[in-house]
């Protein structure tokens, strides 16, 4: 009896699969790009330099350049050892209490739409984890393809969130590389000419990168403008009391748009002012018109959550949770937030009379303008790499400085290094 011989096509399908089965289709793929930050600092510890000064990474550091805890952190780790936790699953929404405490935080504790119930809400794995549970949201009712507007410029992990959830990310008129301040003209007039009901991230307080926030008085005209063309509004806010130092005052803008009325999503992060960093605590929330609504999109962003991660890590959650219910902690991170925030302020005025004694006439006013971790130094791509190349000096490309890396022992040597390059 003959043997079939079996047709080409279907001998190299079934050897593809053979190949797939075996692993041999990851040997295809190709060499992603490096991160751009981590890849900066990789490239700082590989310095051989004797002085050297890393400005990239977006975490605290005390005066002596060192990781910090809160004082009111360790308290909280000590409450929760002391009550004998268990490790079971939260459920797929999170920590309850620490939502809760969350949605108080940003909102206000008389908010009206938490007492009317009209707040949907899930823990989330911090800032960078709610985002992207909203941009799903986004994506999976306004529909993939949807445009969805950030400030130009804006954290640079923003675009890939809401374009790998299949948004088409577009941009819209914020900084002025001219002032280094806010372009409050070309933003207004971009928020009017987007279709209406268009799709626009804004961040509640200290911008990620430039430090350039509205005043009180703007955030009144944006929310205006906002109403007027029926947008959607999806507020991040990963600064909250980091800011200013006063959380009350971090939270006008997120509690101005929805006391007029706006039905806003909100991601919070707790990473800078609890430094909660490596513990990745967050939570998204969405106010709504009623608590029917609410229910709704709380289910939805369930059903997001379950297939992506299941449920969140409760540790950081509970230490959050312990500081922001227990007065005398609350009271006492608030200090701490303040200290952190002053601290920063203050290196950003010694940078300006340091950069004023080592001769350089170029303004720097906005240096102290600015707010938050970050700031937006106003060099250029070219002077970036000349600082890096010629003394050590480690900052992004678009001349963000993490201000949390400047110390009263190297404030001097910075100063010195960006007039060299600017002079």
């Amino acid at each position: 009896m003959a043997l079939r011989m079996m047709p080409l096509k279907r001998q190299a399908a079934s050897m593809a699969v053979r190949s797939m089965s075996t692993g041999g289709w990851m040997s295809e793929l190709p060499m992603g790009p490096p991160d751009a930050l981590f890849g900066l600092i990789d490239a700082f510890n590989k310095d051989p330099a004797e002085k050297k000064i890393s400005l990239g990474i977006g975490a605290y550091r005390d005066d002596n350049n060192k990781p910090h805890v809160l004082p009111s952190v360790r308290k909280a780790e000590k409450v929760v050892l002391d009550n004998m936790m268990n490790h079971e699953y939260a459920g797929i929404a999170g920590v309850p209490d620490f939502v809760e405490k969350s949605l108080e935080f940003a909102y206000g504790e008389a908010s009206t739409p938490l007492a009317e119930g009209r707040v949907a809400a899930v823990q989330a794995i911090s800032g960078t984890g709610a985002l992207r549970i909203g941009a799903n949201l986004f994506a999976k009712f306004a529909g993939a393809g949807t445009p969805f507007y950030l400030p130009a410029p804006s954290w640079g992990n923003h675009t890939p969130i809401f374009g790998h959830a299949g948004l088409e990310v577009k941009q819209y008129t914020y900084y002025d590389p001219n002032t280094c301040g806010l372009d409050f003209t070309g933003m207004l007039d971009d928020l009017m000419a987007a279709p209406e009901g268009s799709m626009f991230l804004l961040h509640a307080c200290a911008h990620n990168p430039t430090g350039v926030d509205p005043t009180e008085e703007q955030w009144r005209e944006i929310s205006d403008v906002m109403k007027k063309k029926s947008h959607a509004i999806f507020f991040d806010c990963a600064y909250q009391g980091f800011a200013s130092g006063d959380a009350e005052k971090d939270a006008f803008a997120v509690r101005h748009f929805v006391e007029e009325g706006h039905n806003i999503l909100l991601a919070q992060s707790y990473s800078k002012n609890f430094g909660l960093y490596g513990e990745r605590v967050g939570a998204l929330s969405a106010v709504l018109s009623t608590a029917e609504e609410a229910a709704k999109v709380e289910s939805q962003m369930k059903i997001l959550v379950r297939p992506m991660y299941s449920n969140p890590p409760v540790y950081g959650a509970r230490l959050v949770s312990t500081i922001l219910r227990d007065p005398a902690l609350k009271a006492e991170w608030a200090g701490e937030c303040l200290e952190m925030a002053e601290r920063i302020n203050t290196v950003r005025s010694l940078l300006v009379d340091n950069l004023e004694s080592a001769g350089s006439i170029r303004p720097w006013g906005h240096i102290t303008d600015q707010i938050g971790m970050f700031c937006y130094s106003g060099l250029t791509k070219a002077e970036v790499e000349a600082i890096r190349d010629k003394h050590s000096v480690y900052m992004t490309l678009d001349g963000r400085i993490s201000m949390a890396g400047v110390t009263s022992g190297n404030v001097e040597y910075l100063a010195q290094a960006m007039h060299d390059v600017t002079k």
